[in-house]
C-alpha cells in the first residue's frame, strides 16, 4: 500500500509563493518516483494572512498545521507591516504557530557545497569541509519571557524583556543537541553567558549534568562573543552547536554565510511529538518578489529535510539534494550566487534544471 503524507503549505509573503511552487512540482516528481504520495493542503499566514483576516495566523490555518504531517512554510513579512502593533506583525504569526505546536528545537544545518566555496566571502581554507549543526532552543528565553513591555515614569521612557529559562526546558533541549551529536562526530559545543547571565549558568549546569549520560560525546562551553568570532575565524572546530533562543537567532545567521548565501539553508523546527515545521531561513525578499529573481535552493533543501526528518523518506531526501549538487556543479546559478564563468538563471528557469537534475 502506497504511502501518503498530509503537507500543509505556507507560501506566505515575498518571494514565498514563487519558491513554494518550485518545491511543489519537485515533491511531486520526488514523491512519484519514490512510491509515495502527498496531499497538500495550502493556508494563508503572514502578511497574506493579515489581508484576508487581520491577524497574520488564522485558527483555520493553525488547526490545518496541527493536522498535518509536516508543515512547508516558505517565507513571511513585509515593510508594509511594520507600523502594526506588535502581537499583529507577520513575525508574530510565526512565534504563535511554534509555540502552538510546542516545537522548542530549531536545527540549522551548514554544509559547505564544494560548488560554491568562492561564493563565501571567507577565504576557502577557512571554510573548506565545514559541517555543523546550529540547534536552537525556540519557545523559551527572551522572546517568550515576561514580564515585557515598555513604561513611562517621570518623564523617561523604560522597555524590558526577561530572560528565563526552566530546568526541564534547558535539558530537554541539550538532549536533542546531544542525540544529533552521537550521530555526528560527537563533538558538543554549549553556547552562554554564564560569566555575567544566571540564566546562562543554569544553561551551563543543565548541559554540563547531562553530559554524563553520553560519554562519547565530547562537550564544550563557549560565551557566545567568542562563539560569534569563532565562527568566522575557525568554523571547522564546530560540529553541533547548542544555543539559547536569542544566542541561535543571532549565531545561525553568522553562520549562514559561511555558505556564500543566506539562500542556500534549510531549517527543521521540532516538537515533541506532531508535526515539524520546515522553512528556509531567509526572509522574504519583498524588493525581488514577483521579479522571478529568487534562489528556491533553500527552499528545496528545506522540502528534503522534511522528506528526511518529517516523514523518514529518506531515499527522496538524498534525491533532492543531489539534484541540487548537480545543478550548482553544472554551473548554473541564481543571482546571489552568481560568479564568473556560470550561467544566471531566474527562479523558474532554476526549478525547470532541478526537475532534468532529478529525473537524469
Amino acid at each position: 500500500m502506497t504511502s501518503s503524507y498530509r503537507i500543509t503549505l505556507l507560501p506566505g509573503d515575498g518571494i514565498g509563493p514563487e519558491i513554494m511552487a518550485v518545491a511543489r512540482q519537485l515533491l511531486d516528481a520526488v514523491s512519484s518516483s519514490h512510491g509515495f504520495s502527498l496531499v497538500y493542503d495550502v493556508q494563508p499566514m503572514g502578511g497574506v494572512a493579515i489581508d484576508a483576516t487581520g491577524e497574520p495566523l488564522p485558527n483555520s490555518t493553525l488547526e490545518a498545521c496541527k493536522a498535518a504531517d509536516a508543515v512547508l512554510l516558505a517565507a513571511i513579512g513585509s515593510p508594509q507591516y511594520d507600523s502594526l502593533p506588535r502581537e499583529q506583525r507577520p513575525e508574530s504569526g510565526l512565534l504563535g504557530l511554534r509555540s502552538a505546536l510546542g516545537l522548542f528545537a530549531n536545527l540549522r544545518p551548514v554544509k559547505i557545497i564544494p560548488a560554491l566555496i568562492d561564493a563565501s566571502t571567507l577565504k576557502r581554507e577557512v571554510i573548506e569541509a565545514v559541517d555543523l549543526l546550529v540547534v536552537r532552543e525556540l519557545t523559551g528565553g527572551v522572546y517568550f519571557g515576561t514580564p515585557k513591555g515598555r513604561v513611562e515614569a517621570e518623564g523617561r521612557v523604560r522597555a524590558f524583556n526577561t530572560m528565563a529559562y526552566f530546568d526541564d526546558e534547558i535539558d530537554r533541549i541539550a538532549k536533542v543537541a546531544f542525540e544529533l551529536a552521537v550521530t555526528r562526530s560527537g563533538r558538543l559545543c554549549s553556547v552562554d553567558k554564564a560569566n555575567v547571565l544566571d540564566v546562562s549558568q543554569l544553561w551551563r549546569d543543565q548541559v554540563t549534568a547531562m553530559a554524563a549520560d553520553y560519554p562519547t560525546v565530547e562537550l564544550s562551553h563557549m560565551y557566545v562573543d567568542n562563539a560569534a568570532m569563532q565562527l568566522v575565524r575557525n568554523p571547522r572546530q564546530f560540529d553541533v552547536l547548542l544555543t539559547s533562543n536569542l544566542f541561535g537567532d543571532i549565531l545561525s545567521d553568522e553562520a549562514a554565510m559561511l555558505s556564500g548565501s543566506i539562500g542556500m539553508l534549510p531549517s527543521a523546527s521540532l516538537g515533541s511529538s506532531g508535526p515539524g515545521l520546515f522553512e528556509p531561513i531567509h526572509g522574504s525578499a519583498p524588493d525581488i518578489a514577483g521579479q522571478d529573481k529568487a534562489n528556491p535552493m533553500a527552499m528545496v533543501l528545506s522540502a528534503a529535510m522534511m522528506l528526511r526528518v518529517g516523514l523518514q523518506q529518506d531515499a527522496a531526501a538524498t534525491a533532492l539534494e543531489t539534484a541540487v549538487d548537480r545543478v550548482l556543479a553544472a554551473g548554473y546559478r541564481t543571482g546571489d550566487l552568481m560568479s564568473e564563468g556560470c550561467t544566471q538563471l531566474g527562479c523558474r528557469a532554476m526549478g525547470e534544471q532541478l526537475l532534468g537534475a532529478l529525473a537524469g
